[in-house]
């Protein structure tokens, strides 16, 4: 017993503190919540445009005078569902390669570009997760916002997205975190993320356990923190709603 302590003392001290190792991890923990913040806040911008316009079509589409109006929101509904599925039909990995490998081939800007790829990835889901809260609000309070003299778009942003919001914050705090965990395929175009990371030391010192270990370990307690504020957000809500 004392000889496997000694063991597991000595690839400690080679994988984690000879010649700072430990620093790729923490580098790459900082791209990884770089990436994710960045490309959470992307999605959720693409996500709620991409909503409204499939809820304006959904909700108003038969109502609508032919014009230009309808064949424009017909236009762009019809190129939101071919992003969504396309985006949702293929995995996010070849996504990514194809945005570095092809689209920005000249660039060598991965953390950019990973941003660019995961917040494109993440409002396909945003968009749906938007569009299910959007659809369960009560016409009734699109008629109090013309009752109050707003247009379609004023009571779109101040009634509507206001009481969306609060329903689907906690699907959408999941959904950052489903995003964290998406992002440790980074490395797959050289950004030096935690994954990456973890991979970098297993290469330097030949030892698969204890990086890899590591890098389950910095995920598994992100991932937990993150679910607690999200337990405590709906609680909150909850609490608000009584």
């Amino acid at each position: 017993m004392a000889e496997w302590f000694a063991d597991l003392k000595s690839d400690f001290i080679k994988t984690f503190i000879v010649e700072d190792r430990w620093r790729y991890l923490w580098d790459g923990l900082g791209v990884t919540l770089q990436i994710a913040l960045f490309a959470a806040l992307l999605g959720i911008v693409i996500g709620i445009v991409l909503a409204i316009i499939r809820a304006t079509h959904d909700k108003n589409i038969e109502t609508m005078h032919p014009g230009l109006g309808k064949f424009f929101l017909k236009l762009a509904n019809a190129i939101a569902k071919v992003y969504l599925t396309v985006i949702r039909g293929t995995p996010v990995i070849i996504q990514l390669m194809i945005i570095y490998y092809v689209i920005f081939a000249s660039s060598d800007n991965g953390v950019l570009i990973g941003t660019l790829a995961f917040g494109i990835n993440s409002g396909a889901y945003v968009a749906e997760i938007v569009r299910g809260g959007i659809m369960s609000i009560d016409n009734g309070q699109f008629e109090a916002g013309r009752s109050l003299g707003f247009n379609y778009v004023q009571t779109m942003w101040y009634i509507i997205i206001p009481q969306t919001f609060k329903n689907v914050l906690p699907s959408l705090a999941n959904e950052f975190i489903v995003l964290l965990k998406e992002t440790s395929v980074s490395g797959y175009v050289a950004v030096k993320d935690l994954t990456k990371g973890g991979d970098i030391i297993r290469g330097i010192t030949y030892q698969s356990f204890m990086p890899l270990i590591a890098v389950a370990i910095i995920y598994l307690i992100m991932v937990m923190f993150f679910t607690k504020l999200v337990g405590i957000l709906e609680r909150r809500l909850r609490k608000n709603e009584r």
